[in-house]
């Protein structure tokens, strides 16, 4: 969705809301770029408008900005907008760009002119390319015409290249003013601002674009104060005014780098109470890749709380315009969500309501994709889960360890550590798994539980959410066997399992989709978000098994002890799926007992 129609449709909704964004940029590393996935992975939990990027203006950092630009949208789920400058950029790479992200369902860029080259005073034109971001507005809506949400950038304070010792002539302001309105006449929706420290700076700068007739959001840019250096230097380059009393209160604590931070959230929460005593309802945050004083600033705001994180469905859609009306899923990838999403990438149209098309799109095949994992949480894995294993129940023990929380990681989660709702039952997870029953998978009954329940709730304000008791594990042939018959006094429960070579064990049909997960909601069709179908699990199963050996057996050397066991289990064990279908009055571990 584009930024301009998000903002509406939020203020349309509640005039008194405030949204809120975040501005991140490519970092120079592996391990920086898995670092910043984990922290946007935590901010984006927040529920933000839109997340931004910067653009890289070189060969391999403008692909990394492409590359995280996809995977903001695709896998962290939020609407994302891309940076794009002219500096060194002739017209085809601004065109592959553009295509590029249009293809990865992103419709929001920021249209800039740039910085200067690297070791160049002045921007200069490049060949074939543009000499500013009104030739770059004019060439998006031309090609394009009204695809791309196209957000602009205000300066309150003028352009760095119009400041002369600190300070803009008024006939320069208002040039500026002049062709910022060029700028939105010419296709910009959104107005971001540069940085500022003296908020009367921006209120005035707000007023005087309405008073030329400029009428879309305009939203002030803050960049909370992280450290002295890093916030004089930044301020240097943008030739931003600082006000005498900032830098009053930051020169006694210039070399306390935790007492600059306090400050810069104190500054940055008040800075954002005055904007919003005027009437703005937008924020964006320029973070500058670190995630602890911009929600410090949100919460002091009361925008966030970090005890109520909502969910708009049990799982995260991604915000890429093919999937908006994506709202059911098979449950099999609860926990390996972006393994899905990657395998259903090249969908033409997503599950809706119901799952009948379930065996119309054909699933990605696996990938490497699917068993890569950032270092961070790879070095922890193999600290963990890398252990001798001397027979079958160190294994079992391992699964046990994980659904009590003693172990941060599996091979069959992309996700970290136990999610709230398997708390509630991890006990019962511990006992069943120690009788070699290994769970990857589960969620617990719910009859009628509040939509805003911390542990299950999903969904508006006003609901109620319902859930079967859901199991997912391995099991030996021997397990299984007396698993199954115990199931004939449980005429409740359903179960499908496989092999890894397809060997099919059922009491269910083979096109039978049974929903596990429902809401409702006030004035909303029922909601199904995760569904139980043979199709997707014999999909599924291949993954689940492939994970034995790519996701934990390779953790050792080739002639281990250890590798062999876990391959054994992998060729021998069956996947199973078991639902109990009475969310009223079942008692899913009871099938369990005497085995």
């Amino acid at each position: 969705m584009k930024v301009i129609d998000k903002i509406r449709e939020a203020t349309a909704a509640n005039e008194s809301r405030v949204v809120f964004s975040f501005e991140f940029f490519p970092p120079k590393t592996e391990d920086g770029v898995d670092n910043l996935f984990d922290r946007m992975e935590r901010m984006v939990a927040h529920n933000p408008a839109f997340c931004d990027i910067t653009w890289g203006a070189g060969g391999s950092t403008a692909d990394l900005t492409l590359e995280i630009a996809n995977r903001m949208q695709n896998m962290v789920c939020v609407e994302t907008m891309m940076h794009l400058t002219c500096t060194n950029m002739p017209v085809e790479k601004i065109d592959h760009a553009l295509a590029t992200i249009k293809s990865n369902g992103i419709q929001n860029v920021l249209a800039l002119r740039g910085d200067p080259p690297h070791g160049q005073e002045k921007f200069v034109q490049v060949d074939g390319g543009f000499a500013c971001a009104l030739d770059l507005v004019k060439h998006i809506r031309a090609k394009y015409e009204d695809y791309f949400g196209i957000t602009i950038a205000g300066y309150p304070e003028g352009h760095p290249d119009v400041i002369q010792d600190g300070v803009v002539s008024p006939e320069a302001y208002q040039n500026e003013l002049a062709y910022l309105k060029r700028k939105v006449d010419a296709g910009g929706e959104v107005i971001i601002t540069q940085l500022f420290y003296d908020t009367d700076i921006f209120l005035k700068f707000v007023n005087d674009c309405r008073q030329i007739g400029i009428t879309c959001p305009i939203i002030p840019g803050i960049m909370p104060i992280n450290n002295y250096k890093g916030f004089l230097r930044m301020t240097g380059f943008c030739k931003t005014k600082i006000p005498p009393e900032i830098m009053a209160a930051l020169e006694p604590i210039k070399d306390n780098e935790e007492a600059v931070r306090a400050y810069g959230i104190h500054l940055g929460t008040e800075m954002c109470r005055k904007i919003m005593a005027s009437g703005i309802r937008t924020l964006h945050l320029y973070t500058l890749n670190m995630e602890k004083s911009a929600l410090a600033i949100l919460m002091n705001l009361g925008l966030i709380e970090e005890s109520k994180i909502s969910r708009p469905l049990p799982w995260r859609r991604p915000a890429n315009i093919y999937r908006v009306k994506e709202d059911v899923r098979p449950i099999f990838w609860a926990n390996r969500p972006k393994s899905y999403i990657s395998r259903t990438i090249c969908w033409d149209q997503y599950p809706r309501g119901r799952w009948g098309d379930s065996q119309n799109p054909s699933y990605g095949a696996l990938t490497d994709y699917q068993f890569m994992r950032p270092r961070s949480r790879g070095k922890k894995l193999l600290e963990e889960w890398a252990v001798p294993l001397k027979n079958v129940e160190d294994i079992y023990e391992k699964f046990m360890k994980f659904c009590l929380g003693e172990l941060r990681t599996s091979p069959w989660s992309e996700l970290e550590g136990l999610q709230p709702e398997t708390k509630i039952i991890n006990e019962q997870l511990g006992s069943i798994n120690l009788k070699g029953f290994l769970t990857i998978n589960s969620q617990p009954a719910v009859n009628g539980a509040k939509s805003d329940s911390p542990s299950v709730g999903w969904g508006g304000p006003g609901g109620y959410v319902y859930q079967k008791a859901y199991l997912e594990f391995f099991s030996s042939l021997e397990n299984l066997n007396a698993l199954i018959e115990k199931c004939k006094n449980f005429p409740f429960l359903t179960y499908m399992a496989v092999n890894k070579e397809g060997s099919w064990i059922s009491n269910v049909n083979k096109t039978d989709v049974n929903a596990v997960t429902w809401g409702v909601f006030p004035a909303k069709e029922i909601i199904q978000p995760t569904v139980v179908d043979p199709a997707s699990f014999m999909v599924w199963k291949d993954e689940a098994f492939e994970l034995w050996s790519r996701g934990w057996a390779k953790l050792y050397p080739e002639a281990d002890p250890s590798r062999k066991l876990l391959e054994e289990v992998q060729g021998n064990y069956y996947l199973v799926s078991l639902v109990d279908n009475d969310y009223v009055h079942g008692d899913l571990f009871a099938v369990f007992k005497d085995i």
